[in-house]
């Protein structure tokens, strides 16, 4: 009988170095239903290019998942977009967006989970109030999102503005309110 089960995939924060792997990853993120862009058509629309042009800039955090032999499985990052350049799943200029994808072939192993897992404790520990993303209908990490608390507060076209307030450490300064979602571009995730 051969085992079937997938080992923990090993984390580490995201680096400078990794910004090859975080464009394909946005690719991913992209073309999560079918393939819509190519890599350099993607890179050319400003509205895509800004979840990793210049990565890291200031204030950017992310995760990277590798296998035991050190091959990436898949990348969550989150930025904070100011609100004259806002991204897919804006809420606000302090609230950060995610982007996480995982490669074909190691979607639904807990890579996703693991990653989001993660971010969402960077988040945390930097202070942020919250995450936000987008996603469009039909796009099975949807549930995934809910499942770890994230909750609709727009909706732009066919996708959702999710949500997730955070916990920040009592070291951290008290989360600012959020207010509603601005209405935009249609999201993706």
């Amino acid at each position: 009988m051969t085992d079937t089960r997938r080992t923990a995939p090993r984390l580490r924060p995201a680096r400078k170095r990794d910004a090859p792997f975080l464009e394909r990853m946005l690719l991913e993120a992209f073309n999560w239903d079918r393939p819509r862009f190519t890599l350099a058509a993607l890179l050319a629309l400003p509205q895509a290019a800004h979840y990793v042009s210049g990565w890291p800039r200031a204030g950017d955090f992310g995760v990277v998942a590798e296998d035991a032999r050190g091959r990436e499985l898949g990348a969550a990052w989150a930025r904070r977009f100011p609100a004259e350049d806002p991204g897919y799943g804006y809420v606000t200029p302090d609230i950060p967006e995610l982007t996480l994808a995982v490669v074909a072939g190691e979607r639904g192993g807990g890579v996703g989970g693991a990653l989001l897992d993660a971010l969402v404790l960077a988040a945390e520990e930097t202070g942020c109030a919250g995450l936000s993303l987008s996603v469009e209908d039909g796009n099975r990490a949807r549930g995934l999102y809910e499942r770890r608390g994230f909750v609709p507060v727009g909706r732009t076209g066919d996708a959702d503005t999710m949500l997730l307030r955070t916990r920040t450490p009592l070291r951290s300064a008290s989360p600012a309110a959020v207010p509603p979602p601005r209405t935009g571009p249609p999201g993706r995730s």
